[in-house]
This record gives C-alpha cells, structure tokens and sequence, in this order.
C-alpha cells in the first residue's frame, strides 16, 4: 500500500500523505467507549486546561474524585444525564507524528446507523469490547459495518483488562475469537490490544500489568499503521458541482467565452490534454485546462476543489460525472448492499430519491432479495423488509442513467444514499455491487 503522493503533486502542508488519520471508534453499550476516547486526548495533551477544569468541575458535581474523562466526547446534555452516547462525536487532536480526525459512535443498538456515519470515511476503526463479556452481537454488527464500508484497518481493543486482573488468557480467546470473525467477513487487518482505558493501560503509554504483551500501544498503532492509498493510480472521477459562467456586461473579452465545470476530484489526477467521458451521456473530448482557486495549473490530484475546461463545446450539467481511464458504465438498474437507517422500514415498491455525488435521480424499490443475519453471516432470503440497521441487498430502478464504480473500488463514486421524497429524511447507505 503505497503512502507517498503523486510525485509531481506539492506534498501537503504538513510534508506527508499519511499525515492525517481518520478513524472511528465503536462498541457496545458500557464498554468504556468515551472513556477511552478521553483518555487518548488526556493523555497525549491534547486538550485544553479550561477543558479539562470544565470537566473536572462536572464530575465533582456529580460526586466524582477524579476526573471523568467520558465527559470530553460525551457533550450533548442528554448524553452527559444518562451517561451514553448518542451523536457521532467528532475530536480533533495530533500528537508529534500524526494529525488525526476522530468519529466516537454510539454503542446503543438503536444508534449503530451512526456508526456508518463515522465510519464512512475512516480509514481505521476501533471496535471496543469488555474483557468481562468478550465478543457480543453489537461488536460482530460493527465488525459487519466497518467490512461493508470497506474500512482498511480494524483495531480490536479489549477494554478493562484490569477488571480480569490483566489475564493474558482471557485476552487471547476474545482476540481469537473476534479475529476469525473477521476473517469470515473480508476484513483485511485486525490488530488487538489490552487496554484498561480508566487505568491507561496500553493506551498512550505501555502497561506495567501486563509484561505478557509485548505489541504496540493503541496510540502508538494509530500514529504508525500505514494508511492513505496512491489515489493518483486510480482512474480520474470528477463529479460536477457547478458549471461556471460569466455573468453580467462587464466581462473582459479574454473571459467572454469561458465555460468551467466545478467540484471536488474524487480520485486519481487529472492533466491538460487527457482524454475524458463525461457520463451518462458518453461523450468523449479532452481537459483544456485545470483552475485552482483562480489559477492556472497543468494538473489536478484528488481530493483538490478544482475548475476544469473542456476542448469541446459539450453539454455538462451539474450531477455529470467526467472520468478517465476505464469508466464506469451508465446504467438505470443498480444493485448493491445498503444498510438501512431509519426507523421506517424499506419495502419493494417504495418510491425514493438516490443521491450520488452530485447528482440526484427518482428510484423504485425493485426487490430486496436477502438481509444478512449479523450473528451467522447466512443470507435470510426474500425479507418483507428492512429494519433500522440492518444490512442488505437491494436492487434499483433509477429513473435516469447513473455511473457508478463498485464501491470495492472506490468509495466515493460508488456509494449512494436514499431519501425519502415527502420530507428529505435519509432512509439507506447504499454501496454498489455485494459486500460479502
């Protein structure tokens, strides 16, 4: 997996592809979640000194001695009264060596469609257990989630280690175990750690009650995992946003004819001169030239905000898709895995609307031939429906033509979202073609 740049491409402000990490925890209801999450901030000094009086005024008031460190990411009020989490909470910190992005999910059942959120974009996930109950049904729906978003790392932290007085054997039949679950599932790399996130055990700094291990610390993993692919290999997709115009009389005549197409590259490079298929419509002509922020440049790379010029005169429309390279082929019947969200169920028939990219077309529910059962991984075939969080197949009907890539390929161009036509609420997360 390579880490480095487009060799011709300005390296990023920070000097390194791999500068920044998102990732997203998960775990069960009471597995030590936001307490591990608090702790990481605590403990590599990443929080303020009013923050962390803040918080310890609120664990006094609540006839704590020490600092609650949960409170840092728990930061709804509802949250705070009934000691859960509720919203995807995202943090900010860096320590010496890496910037990172954080999304804390929810452990409540109710809640794991955010989890999708968080982890749609991460690149590792960190699925938290207590040593005292091992691998539950939550823990094997969020391994399920993060192998369908196809996130690339999974971190395996086994929390309250010092509940099962740091017992090596209890450690490694939970690591076991949840390994060859995710093995079943597809997941590419699965690294376990011992951690007592109320101790600190294992999370920034190494444990002294568990000599028996000998890998890394969690922080540590997270500032060296190798993430971050060579996005300039793959083939150039580039979602209209906008197309740009000159507006009103006082137009230079330099500027009179200009005509730019704008959004954000979302994979591979783009150069003056390559051939390029704007889809669905499949016509084919070359990039004229490429604008960052009002300047010229001979190339563009993922994911820059650019303006691209067309040598042809053709029609491009917001919702347009100019790909290079081997492109996808437009099509009306979409077949892919989704995870439903929302408490209303997904039936055969319903009538939605299907956001990809940029561009958003009416659909028809035309079956939904299996769920997938969390607990075996077997297909239950021909459900009425599907329920809030559950994981599925469907098949589409869109009313106009759609170019997606399988989302194995790329996460972006291939991922789609339902929503309801009535009153725009999200319903599903689609990801094109099968996941298991």
């Amino acid at each position: 997996m390579s880490t480095e740049l487009h060799p011709t491409a300005p390296t990023l402000e920070t000097g390194s592809a791999t500068a920044l990490l998102r990732f997203a925890t998960a775990g069960s209801v009471d597995d030590g979640k936001s307490t591990l999450v608090g702790r990481l901030l605590h403990d590599s000094k990443s929080i303020l000194a009013d923050q962390l009086e803040a918080v310890t005024h609120a664990s006094q008031q609540r006839g704590q001695e020490a600092p609650d460190l949960a409170l840092l990411t728990d930061g709804l009020r509802a949250e705070r009264e009934q000691g859960i989490t509720i919203d995807v909470a995202y943090r900010y910190f860096a320590t010496a060596r890496r910037r990172f992005i954080l999304a804390d999910t929810p452990g409540h059942v109710q809640y794991t469609r955010n989890m999708v959120t968080g982890a749609s974009t991460a690149e590792l996930a960190v699925v938290l257990v207590d040593a005292r109950n091992g691998v539950v049904q939550q823990t094997r729906r969020h391994a399920a989630v993060a192998a369908l978003l196809r996130v690339p790392h999974v971190v395996l932290a086994v929390n309250k280690m010092d509940l099962v007085d740091y017992a090596e054997p209890v450690f490694a039949a939970i690591a076991e175990e949840f390994g060859a679950y995710a093995a079943s599932l597809g997941v590419p790399d699965v690294t376990a750690v011992p951690i007592s996130a109320l101790a600190g055990d294992n999370v920034v700094e190494p444990s002294a009650h568990m000599d028996w291990y000998g890998g890394p610390t969690l922080l540590e993993h997270l500032e060296t995992v190798p993430v971050g692919t060579d996005r300039s290999v793959e083939p150039a997709r580039f979602p209209v946003q906008y197309v740009i115009r000159p507006q009103g009389g006082a137009v230079d005549e330099q500027h009179r004819d200009y005509r730019g197409y704008a959004g954000q590259l979302a994979s591979g490079v783009l150069r003056t001169g390559d051939a390029v298929t704007v889809l669905p419509s499949g016509l084919t002509t070359t990039v004229a030239g490429i604008d960052v922020l009002g300047t010229e440049s001979d190339i563009a790379w993922a994911p820059q905000s650019v303006t691209v010029r067309l040598t042809d005169d053709i029609d491009v429309s917001r919702g347009d898709l100019i790909a290079s390279g081997p492109a996808p082929e437009s099509t009306q019947d979409v077949t892919a895995t989704v995870s439903h969200l929302h408490e209303r169920p997904l039936t055969v028939g319903d009538k939605v609307l299907l956001k990809h990219t940029t561009r958003t077309v009416r659909a028809i529910v035309k079956d939904i031939p299996y769920r997938i059962d969390i607990d075996t991984l077997e297909r239950v075939e021909r459900p009425e429906g599907l329920k809030v969080n559950d994981i599925g197949q469907v098949v589409l009907r869109t009313a106009e033509p759609l170019a997606l890539d399988p989302y194995a390929t790329n996460r972006t161009t291939g991922s789609f979202l339902l929503i309801d036509q009535a009153d725009g609420s999200t319903l599903t997360a689609g990801m094109a073609g099968e996941a298991f």
